[in-house]
């Protein structure tokens, strides 16, 4: 679910867990039949780059507080419930923010401790059941069927997780229980913040039904606009709506909303997730037009997604180009690879023709991003080579970088081409960019 969806389905909720529908919903530990299939949790932290942040300045809590750099360029990551009500925002630019909430205290982000802090909640999440599916650095899906023996109904494990996290953390997380994922993530949307809320499976129709459409995975602004234009509003809508009806109007995605609207959703907590896509992007601090500026920056991102790929032992057989021009219009252009691969000097030339094919650009750029789509094991098949040994070349170099910057540091080494003029080392990642890391959806 997106940030924007969040947003919507908190709103529709009342922003609460003490308002807004909730049919014979449970937020106390007791113990009931109700809970009988309704094994799956969704965790999901609380404002948490601003909650790591207070550990550290427990004098700003209970005041507007916006992590994000400090940059002009740079977007609000996270914001406290404080600074919320002003409007503030993540992914918002922060000077938005600021005149938003002109009040608010701004904390340059750490994502060094937003790491260590998820290591230790992941840890406690795989203390209480091996079934543990990381969705990002603040929140998972746990399967606690087989920790009902050892500690309670799933309302107690839900309470426990809760008091771990309070007690070792000095955090608070926001748990949503259900028979499903998806329900179970609504749950805790409902709950937000600070709370525990379980939907018994007799109850999920009542409990989805008086929903926006927002609140269906796959249901984004577009699609939304599509459905209300048919007088389709609600989840209830949606479920009434003949399947074939809205097969004809969004293809596979109206049997998927269906489907979910009637509460069925049949995945299972996944502890390894398989990454659908790896990348990289950059926003400038000042818009650029020259070639050259993006040329080399987009040889910088191939390097990053490559050695990540590599590193995961993936090759990728799709390369996107995302383009985000100075009055925010953003294009996204991809093209399949003559083969999977991981080389970096593949990805990027690559992506150097998706940009030529764009032609000549209207605006300057703000932002350019490189994404590593369709990716396979790179044990499947042989790494296809040129007839002159070039390709296994490249790669026996990328291989070797990777080894030198495992022992001596990221970036260690990189191509001469990303020396900036008159500079002795390469450009680290950010040089010349607005980079800080993932903005942290509004939950």
């Amino acid at each position: 679910m997106s940030a924007d969806q969040s947003r919507q389905l908190r709103a529709a909720l009342g922003g609460s867990r003490r308002t807004g529908p909730r049919p014979r919903a449970y937020d106390s530990p007791v113990t009931s039949p109700d809970q009988q299939n309704c094994t799956i949790l969704h965790v999901d932290m609380d404002a948490f780059f601003v909650g790591v942040e207070l550990l550290e300045r427990p004098e700003l809590a209970g005041q507007p507080v916006i992590v994000g750099s400090a940059s002009g360029r740079a977007v609000v990551l996270s914001a406290s419930y404080e600074a919320r009500k002003y409007g503030v925002r993540s992914a918002m630019p922060m000077a938005r923010a600021r005149m938003l909430c002109p009040q608010a205290h701004i904390i340059e982000p750490s994502q060094t401790k937003y790491q260590q802090a998820s290591a230790r909640i992941m840890a406690i999440f795989r203390e209480i059941t091996p079934l543990v599916e990381p969705l990002s650095v603040d929140e998972a899906f746990l399967d606690v069927a087989g920790a009902r023996r050892r500690l309670g109904e799933p309302l107690q494990i839900g309470a426990l997780i809760r008091r771990r996290i309070s007690a070792e953390l000095g955090l608070t997380a926001t748990v949503g229980i259900a028979a499903s994922k998806f329900v179970a993530k609504i749950a805790s949307t409902h709950a937000k913040p600070d709370g525990l809320l379980l939907v018994p499976e007799a109850d999920t129709l009542a409990f989805l039904h008086p929903l926006p459409v927002g609140a269906l995975w796959g249901v984004g602004a577009k699609t939304g606009e599509v459905l209300a234009r048919l007088g389709i509003r609600t989840v209830a809508d949606v479920a009434h709506t003949p399947q074939a009806a809205l097969h004809r109007v969004l293809g596979a995605t109206g049997d998927h909303v269906h489907r979910l609207a009637w509460g069925i959703d049949d995945r299972a907590v996944t502890p390894e997730r398989v990454e659908k896509s790896i990348g990289a992007e950059e926003t400038f601090e000042k818009d650029v037009d020259d070639d050259q500026v993006l040329h080399r920056e987009l040889l910088r991102l191939a390097y990053r997604t490559a050695a990540r790929l590599r590193a995961g032992g993936l090759r990728a057989g799709t390369i996107a180009l995302k383009l985000r021009y100075s009055d925010f219009t953003t294009l996204s252009r991809s093209r399949k690879l003559p083969a999977p691969s991981n080389s970096a000097k593949q990805l990027q030339a690559a992506a150097a023709a998706l940009l030529a094919d764009l032609g000549e650009r209207p605006q300057p750029v703000r932002l350019i991003g490189l994404r590593a789509e369709q990716l396979e094991d790179a044990g499947l098949g042989g790494q296809q080579l040129s007839f002159d040994g070039h390709e296994d070349t490249w790669h026996n170099a990328e291989q070797a970088l990777d080894e030198v910057n495992r022992k001596f540091g990221a970036a260690g080494i990189l191509p001469a081409s990303l020396l900036r003029p008159g500079a002795r080392r390469p450009m680290q990642p950010g040089a010349g960019t607005a980079r800080q890391g993932p903005a942290e959806p509004d939950k």
